[in-house]
């Protein structure tokens, strides 16, 4: 099993709290018509900070009940790009991994390995878990921290994501955990993070790679973005379409420092 690293801190831990906070987050409209997508970006801070964006993005597509959850490394510790095959027991209840795609993956590339060390600290994929677990209550995940990689590595990575989504036949999701511009003022941040995100609503995943970086952009998950994006556009995707975006100074009221969040669904 692969217990909650941040529960209590980024989000309630107590199934009752949990579910009535993800409930109170949700949008309240109900017609709101859900539409299929083949990969989304979440933000992952404290749900205090980021939750109604990560909700919103959510509930505006359909869960199917195989989610590939890619996710940045903050802690340093695993391989590369580390795959978990652990049930993990979360406050909502068990979400088992589809060993079938787990295994699609290994056999693919060489460079997925599995490796539970990068997981068992790692809030980026943690915090996107309770969200998906509301919404599709069959819920199986595939989750894979991702450390920085050369783009060619990306490349490659995102093939074998593709061959698998594939190969599989099923209806499967990609989820890229990230958070935007990291402690900077409002306005530097929201013009890095609008540069960034017009490469991701082109579809244009080097691009993206080469602005954060070229940029100093402090995009926490840019790799697990971009390898979305390459993954997604394998599997057909013609369309970005950005959710919403907003920062950690409409909760903490400090617009010196904040932290930038996006919501995008990729289709």
């Amino acid at each position: 099993m692969r217990h909650p690293a941040v529960a209590d801190r980024f989000y309630p831990g107590s199934p009752k709290a949990l579910s009535r906070t993800i409930s109170e987050l949700f949008p309240v409209s109900e017609k709101t018509k859900k539409s299929k997508a083949l990969a989304v970006v979440s933000p992952h801070a404290g749900y205090v900070y980021s939750g109604a964006l990560a909700a919103e993005t959510f509930s505006a597509v359909e869960i199917p009940e195989t989610v590939i959850i890619l996710g940045p490394n903050h802690h340093g510790r695993g391989a590369a790009v580390s795959l978990s095959t652990e049930t993990w027991d979360m406050p909502l209840g068990v979400v088992p991994v589809d060993k079938g795609i787990a295994d699609l993956l290994l056999a693919f590339s060489k460079h997925i390995v599995l490796d539970e060390t990068a997981h068992q600290f790692e809030h980026s994929l943690e915090v996107q878990v309770p969200f998906l677990q509301m919404l599709q209550k069959n819920l199986h995940i595939v989750p894979l921290v991702i450390s920085q990689l050369a783009y060619p590595l990306c490349e490659e990575i995102a093939g074998a994501l593709a061959r698998a989504i594939k190969a599989s036949n099923k209806e499967i999701l990609i989820v890229a955990s990230s958070d935007m511009s990291h402690y900077e003022p409002r306005q530097i941040t929201e013009r890095k993070d609008k540069s960034a995100l017009a490469c991701i609503e082109a579809l244009d995943p080097h691009a993206l790679y080469r602005t954060v970086y070229d940029n100093r952009i402090s995009m926490c998950g840019v790799i697990p973005v971009v390898i979305a994006i390459l993954a997604a556009k394998a599997c057909g995707a013609n369309k970005a379409s950005l959710v919403g975006y907003t920062d950690s100074g409409y909760t903490s009221g400090d617009t010196d420092q904040v932290v930038g969040y996006a919501g995008v669904i990729v289709s």
